[in-house]
């Protein structure tokens, strides 16, 4: 044998050997060979994907998290298990106690061009927030189909009654002179101004009055364009409406004409927090709803953004301007344009709306390399002239919506959704709902007419929405926070700080003397104090970064101190409150005398009194209980507290979940190209988080999910289940509670066709209703459960009838089986954690509900936690394939199920076998 073919024998037995070993997860050592000879040997081990778990890893400089602040000095050696919050930003670590930063939430971006996007439908797919009002309303088709199946049923019938409430009433409409988008943007409308019409002054009840002249086909296309991107022009020609608008140009132009408006009585309202009154949101003298392409369209920066890409690659052939995308050559065309005569870079100031912010900040981006001409008023280049010509005469005329009428509405849409937030689907969902043949429970509608007492909590409310995006947009928008940034957030929050003070008052004078039934825990919602205690609670944050605690402790203690807003964050006040005091206080405070060792122990009794506290407020969430429970006991063990004072959690079972191995046979498939068009190998780890398939070897051997395998293992084992992923226990919580869901207080069934109040998904629905909740809990606790279940199903089953969270589908048999297998203790803790926090909790539920009656097996067996009920046990169980881990909100749920008494495993799929 050759050198030469030695040496390649020996790199594919070492390239072998060091893949088998990477597979088995172990590790290797590789040969180096120079000149035909090994002369050292190199260890290297396999990249798993938690191999850096429990180490604290530094922010690189490139993100500047560090900057401005002093390094911390190392950390002592950890001797016991942490209990800290999950205020700490690294929850493995106990001493790194810096509060974590707000988590990221994605906003809806808003592109430059309405050419980059003709297709509307692809930006209403984007995932929304549901409004209070549209979570209430059943699950109906509300998509183009759905309308137009509705519309279309009517098209050839006479309608009798031509105004909104007879085509509502009747179910009709005509093509081209009515439609479902005009009525349910009327209907907003119309009921505003009919209940809380002393909300808008004189010149904005002119503008509704221009409202209602205009021709259907110009409302149609107002309406539709209030539902599209309301801060981005609009090429006419491109705009497909022509089934309900013979001639586009004709109904753009109504919008154009200009409107004369009387003088307005209301005084210009300054509110904290904000920068300046937004002059663009104020009606002058005169008005149109929407902007003239040719009116406003004067720079070549913003008439450029309309062109698509192939127009813009022919008008930039023609300068001799070249790129590789529409980015390259907007820049080299500006570029150009400034080179050979300069151009005016002025340009319309939108509002501090998310739209506009985001795209200024664009627009900052693509310009930071060059600074613009500065020219006289009036004085713009041949060129410039030039190509604004040229590009204008490309798109035709466009129309953006004007901002002041724009801002009304969204205002009038404000006070009927009861939310800063709708899409097309809030305007169409509620009348989908009234027409469709659906069955709803019996309850009391009371639309409220006061949830804004005055036309200036009304401007303060929309003035504490805008505040309160600033400090988001500062905190989770753009990456990490800076320490100017931190700073601005601290200022924002020291302005909005004295007037939180006279509101929390205010509004504690109305709960002691005003509210009588329990309605203000809805209307609070609405009132700016509910939005500046979202901003004090943000400010927290800063104040953590900076150092000073002993005002972050005293804000904490204010936040506790009021019981009427945000009552579901009291669990992460009270969490917090204690880390400060055994940690910090203790060296800020004075001792009044005592050593260091006894002014930290004097802390820590301190930091142990504000657990039990929480722990006893009825405010504070379940969910919090478990992280409170485990400080108390390191607290008690840290300062030596006598056995028979410690407090005793033995009503808890605070154990690890069980852990289940479920053996199968995988199937991996070719995987799709990835972005950058490269096929990833067969050989490649599973994508974490991806969906797996698996052969079901017990039901026929076909594919199947990774969840449907682990049940069919489960029921050989005399399981019977679902995999519901808290179907079963959203069923479960409206059957029990019914009555209570539907239990009159004033403000919260706004239509007769909600299938849940409105304040259900908010922190508002457990306090309204304490008392009658705790009593149902009670029942429950007295297993109760089966025949309260039973009534609701005999009253509701036969009709079917629309209440959140029931399934109709899951056979009465087995929910009665359920129920009977239950404790009812745990039961009544899941059913707790529901009402506290019924929307942050509806997800994260274990995968498979499992039950058997009659028990089986051994003691530990049955239930892994003590004695198991002879009439049978439940179990939850979270299955996890490879590529899987436990989220935060998964975490949560075990907690609670375990922390109930309520068997968990974590059920993990493993391959023994994996075809191709």
């Amino acid at each position: 044998m050759t050198l030469r073919s030695t040496r390649a024998f020996t790199r594919l037995r070492a390239q072998i050997a060091e893949k088998r070993a990477l597979k088995n997860n172990v590790c290797v050592y590789k040969m180096v060979i120079s000149g035909g000879k090994p002369i050292v040997l190199q260890m290297q081990k396999p990249a798993t994907h938690n191999q850096m778990l429990g180490q604290k890893i530094s922010h690189p400089p490139s993100t500047k998290f560090d900057v401005g602040f002093e390094t911390p000095a190392a950390k002592r050696l950890k001797r016991f298990e942490s209990t800290d919050s999950s205020l700490s930003r690294n929850a493995s670590s106990e001493d790194d106690l810096e509060p974590v930063s707000p988590l990221k939430q994605l906003r809806r971006g808003v592109p430059d061009s309405e050419a980059e996007s003709d297709n509307e439908d692809k930006l209403l797919a984007l995932p929304l927030q549901k409004t209070d009002l549209e979570s209430t309303l059943p699950a109906i088709k509300t998509d183009k189909e759905a309308i137009a199946e509705y519309e279309s049923t009517r098209a050839a019938e006479t309608i009798t009654s031509s105004d909104l409430h007879g085509r509502l009433g009747q179910r009709k409409w005509l093509q081209g002179k009515s439609s479902i988008y005009v009525d349910a943007f009327n209907l907003a409308f119309e009921t505003v101004l009919e209940d809380e019409s002393q909300l808008f002054d004189e010149a904005e009840i002119a503008v509704f009055e221009q409202w209602r002249s205009l021709s259907y086909e110009a409302q149609y296309l107002y309406v539709r364009l209030f539902l599209r991107k309301t801060a981005a022009w609009h090429r006419i020609n491109r705009l497909r409406y022509y089934g309900d608008i013979t001639n586009i140009p004709i109904a753009a132009e109504d919008l154009f004409e200009l409107h004369t408006l009387p003088k307005s009585s209301a005084a210009t309202q300054v509110n904290p927090g904000e920068l300046e009154p937004p002059t663009d949101m104020v009606l002058g003298d005169s008005f149109t709803f929407a902007d003239r392409s040719s009116d406003h369209i004067n720079t070549l920066e913003e008439a450029s953004s309309l062109l698509k890409l192939d127009e813009l690659k022919l008008i930039a052939k023609g300068a001799k301007v070249q790129g590789k995308n529409k980015k390259e050559l907007l820049h080299a065309f500006r570029r150009t344009s400034q080179r050979q005569s300069g151009i005016g870079w002025t340009g319309l100031k939108r509002s501090e709306t998310e739209e506009s912010i985001k795209s200024e900040g664009t627009s900052n981006d693509e310009t930071d390399d060059f600074e613009p001409t500065n020219r006289p008023d009036g004085v713009v280049g041949n060129r410039d002239a030039h190509f604004l010509k040229k590009i204008l005469a490309e798109t035709g005329l466009c129309i953006r919506l004007s901002a002041a009428p724009l801002k009304l509405f969204e205002r009038v849409h404000l006070v009927f959704y009861r939310s800063t937030e709708w899409t097309e689907k809030s305007l169409t969902t509620i009348i989908l709902a009234r027409i469709s043949r659906r069955v709803f429970p019996d309850f009391i509608v009371s639309r409220s007419t006061n949830i804004f007492p005055s036309r200036s909590a009304l401007l303060e409310f929309e003035a504490s929405i805008r505040t309160q995006f600033r400090v988001d947009n500062i905190l989770e928008m753009n990456g990490t926070v800076s320490r100017e940034g931190l700073q601005k957030v601290k200022e924002i929050f020291e302005e909005v700080y004295p007037r939180w003070k006279v509101l929390v008052a205010e509004e504690q004078i109305k709960e002691d003397r005003v509210y009588e039934t329990g309605e203000g825990a809805y209307l609070r919602r609405f009132s700016p104090a509910w939005v500046y205690t979202r901003i004090v609670h943000k400010g927290l944050y800063p104040l953590g970064r900076f150092k000073e605690h002993k005002r972050e402790h005293q804000l904490l203690v204010e936040l506790l101190d009021q019981h009427l807003f945000h009552a579901a964050r009291r669990g992460a006040w009270y969490q917090r409150k204690a880390l400060l005091e055994e940690h910090y206080l203790w060296a800020l405070e004075p001792n009044e005398g005592r050593s260091e060792e006894a002014q930290k122990k004097h802390w820590k009794r301190i930091a142990l009194q504000t657990c039990a506290e929480g722990l006893q407020d009825r405010e504070c969430h379940l969910i919090y209980h478990y992280d409170l429970q485990k400080r108390i006991v390191k607290l008690e063990r840290a300062l030596k507290v006598v056995k028979r004072q410690q407090h005793e959690f033995g009503h808890v079972t605070l154990v690890k979940a069980f852990d289940r191995y479920v053996e199968g046979i995988r199937i991996e498939r070719e995987r799709p190209p990835s972005r950058s068009g490269t096929r990833r190998g067969s050989d490649a780890p599973p994508r974490r988080g991806g969906k797996t398939i698996w052969v079901d070897e017990r039901e026929g051997g076909g594919d199947c999910s990774v969840e449907a395998m682990c049940l069919s293992w489960y029921r050989d084992q005399g399981w019977k289940g679902y995999h519901s992923e808290g179907g079963i226990i959203r069923t479960l919580f409206g059957l029990l509670f019914h009555d209570i869901l539907f239990t009159y207080l004033p403000n919260i069934f706004q239509t007769p066709y909600q299938i849940c109040p409105l304040d259900l998904h908010t922190d508002a629905f457990y306090p309204a209703r304490h008392s009658l909740i705790v009593h149902r809990l009670a029942s429950i606790s007295n297993n109760a459960a089966p025949d309260i279940l039973l009534a609701a199903h005999n009253r509701y089953s036969p009709t079917k009838t629309c209440i959140v969270g029931i399934d109709w589908n899951y056979p009465l048999e087995d929910l009665q089986e359920i129920v009977q297998c239950f404790r009812g203790e745990a039961l009544a803790a899941v059913c707790q954690v529901m009402a506290q926090e019924y929307q942050q909790r509806g997800g994260g539920i274990p995968d498979l509900f499992l039950w058997r009656l009659g028990g089986g097996g051994s003691k530990t067996e049955r239930t892994g936690v003590g004695e198991g009920d002879r009439s049978g046990e439940v179990m939850f169980a979270e299955v996890k394939s490879e590529n899987d881990r436990l989220s935060d909100t998964q975490r949560l749920w075990v907690n609670v199920l375990m922390g109930a008494g309520v068997r968990v495993e974590l059920c993990n799929a493993v391959a023994r076998e994996v075809r191709r």
